[in-house]
Formats: structure tokens, sequence, C-alpha cells
């Protein structure tokens, strides 16, 4: 009689917001935990072993600023200091871009940082170049440029004072309250029309906050960032994005408490699934909230035209269907009635000035 097979117990990391390594789509072979027969898993499980540490990988970077041609996205330029986020957060749509270096979207995106070491020399070589003609530039679209390690490596900071010389205009969204640090770079820019700063605040539910966004700032914690940039002059907006069915039912909410802080735009998403975050997610699901698992896929699957996902450029961000319709309703309604997006906000692009080269100083 053969062995009844060993279910391996699949169990949430403290500080983590993926569960396993899942293996990248590029990956020739997969891997499972195996049980031995000396209950070795079990008993790994029990003691609860110490969660995977944050790595930082350096990188050289060939370049800095990524181009888009995304008619659904509302920048035509990004850069990002970072590849990978330790803030974790379990919906993230850049988790599948690891993948392409060789690594899980799993924990790998989260514990495995890249950090783009040149990323401002780089940066200044492109500024340089008498074809460069300014534009908005969109920092941290992929992965979030105030992530934990940016306290210690200043990449962003150098980024910032770059086009501070330049006179650059740039926006950044972000959940770490590290921004603050930046104030004197952030708002004297803005006092110029050269910066805008928005924050996202997913939840105010802390506990749900802690199990989505493992590493990122609290949202009161979101709140106060919101609060410090408006005092300090800085046009701040909040991003409640994404919105997930069953899961973050609070976006009014979230909307009155960012009005109250200071934030005078707004815009949102709906959850996006592309490639391995879907069965991330339902991993996640099934950790964190298995009474409702089914009935959470099945709207999002609803928004999606019957899938996980629905890479559409008209849809991909708002959804289709009835679930669409009545969370577009409620943000906008909301926004209505407390006055968001009255005012857009415009950045200058004719302060640009251009970047000494490498290795050059400016005579005036």
């Amino acid at each position: 009689m053969s062995p009844a097979p060993v279910t391996v117990p699949l169990q949430a990391l403290k500080g983590r917001g993926s569960a396993t390594r899942l293996a990248h789509r590029f990956a020739g072979e997969a891997r499972e935990a195996f049980d031995d027969g000396w209950d070795t898993l079990q008993a790994g499980f029990a003691e609860g072993g110490a969660p995977p540490a944050t790595q930082v990988i350096w990188e050289d970077a060939r370049s800095a600023i990524t181009a888009n041609d995304s008619p659904d996205i509302a920048f035509e330029r990004s850069l990002n200091p970072y590849r990978g986020c330790e803030h974790g957060c379990a919906y993230c749509y850049a988790r599948p871009t690891h993948s392409y270096l060789n690594l899980s979207p799993g924990l790998d995106f989260e514990t495995k940082i890249v950090a783009k070491r040149n990323i401002a020399e780089v940066l200044r070589r492109e500024l340089a170049s008498p074809r460069y003609r300014p534009e908005l530039l969109a920092i941290g679209s992929a992965t979030d440029c105030y992530q934990p390690i940016e306290r210690g490596l200043r990449l962003t900071r150098s980024v910032l004072e770059l086009l501070e010389e330049t006179r650059h205009p740039f926006s950044l969204v972000t959940k770490g309250s590290g921004v603050e640090r930046d104030l004197d770079l952030i708002a004297p820019m803005a006092a110029q029309g050269l910066a805008a700063v928005y924050v996202t605040i997913t939840t105010l539910d802390a506990q749900l906050a802690r199990r989505l966004e493992p590493r990122a700032a609290s949202p009161q914690r979101r709140l106060r960032t919101i609060a410090r940039l408006a005092e300090a002059g800085v046009p701040v907006g909040v991003s409640v994005a994404p919105q997930i069915p069953f899961v973050n039912e609070d976006m009014e909410q979230v909307l009155e408490a960012a009005w109250a802080a200071g934030a005078r735009s707004a815009f949102y998403t709906v959850l996006r699934l592309p490639w391995e975050l879907a069965p991330l997610f339902r991993q996640w699901l099934q950790l964190h909230y298995p009474q409702r698992a089914a009935r959470v896929m099945a709207r999002v699957q609803e928004l999606r035209g019957g899938r996980d996902y629905d890479g559409d450029f008209a849809t991909r961000m708002s959804g289709q269907g009835l679930w669409s319709a009545l969370i577009r309703q409620r943000f906008e309604k909301a926004c209505a009635r407390l006055g968001f997006n009255r005012q857009r906000i415009a950045l200058d692009t004719g302060q640009f000035r251009p970047a000494a080269a490498p290795g050059q100083g400016r005579l005036f």
C-alpha cells in the first residue's frame, strides 16, 4: 500500500507579501517543497523560521529614461531607480518584470532588489544631449522610489538633485514616508511649477494594509505625509489603487481622509493580474482570506471578461462590466462631493536648462 501524499503547508511570512518563490514563466523547471519523511518541513513551519532578508543587487544602468507609448498611461517618460520593491505589495503589477532577470516574481521581487547605482550619471548624460526635449518625467512608476533601502542608498535623491539643477519637471508616486526627507528639494521645485507628488493609500484598515502592503508605511503615516507635503506647498494627489472587490471596500473613506490631509487630486485603477501575478494573488487570498477567495476572484474575472487578466488598453486600468461601472460611479461621486480634480496639475517644461555634461561645470 503506497503512503498517502504529503501536503506541504503554505504559510504567510512575516513582513513579506509573497509566501513562495513562484517559478517565473521563462523557467525551465519548477521546484516544490518536499517532505523527506523526517517531518523537517512541519518542524520548520512550527518554529517560524526567520523571514528572508533583503539583498541589494547592484546594476550599472545603460539608460535612465524609459519611453512609454501606452495610450492609457498619462505620461510618456518614466524613471525607476530600482527594480523590485521591498514594500512587497501582494497586488503589484510590476512583479512579473523580475522574470526578465531570471528571478521569481514572488519572494525574489521583494527580497532581491536591483539598485541602479549610476542612475544619476546616466540621466545627466541623457539630459545633456542636444537632441533632448523636456517632458514630464514620472518617477517610481514601476517600483516605489522611496522603498526602505532608499534611506541608505539615496538613489532617488541623487536624481532629484539633478532635476533641480536642470529645472526639469517631474512627478512621483509613493507609499513611503521617506519622500518627506527630500522636501528641501521638492518644495522649492513645486513653488516653480516643477514638481507634484502622489501618495497611494489603498485602505485605511491598518490590519489589511499590513497584509496587503507589508513593508509600506501605515495608512495613517501616509496621511501625515500628504499633510506635510501640502503644508510645504507641494501639489499632492492620492491614488486609491488598486480597487479589489470585497477586499478594500473603503474608497470613500480614504478619499475623505486624503482631502482632509490636503490632497486635491485623485485617481484609481482596478486590480491587474498579469502573468505570474495571478497565481501569486490567489495564494495571498488563500493565506489571508480563504473564506472569500473564490468570491473575490469571481468578481475580478467579471471585471476582465471572464479571465484573470485582459491587457486591452481600453479596459486594463478600469475593467469592464457592471462592477467596473459601480467602482467608477463611486469614485466620481466621492470626488465631486469632496472637490477633487477641479484643477489640473500642470507642470512647466519651459524652465529646463540642459545638464552639464559629466565632468563639466556651469558658467552661469
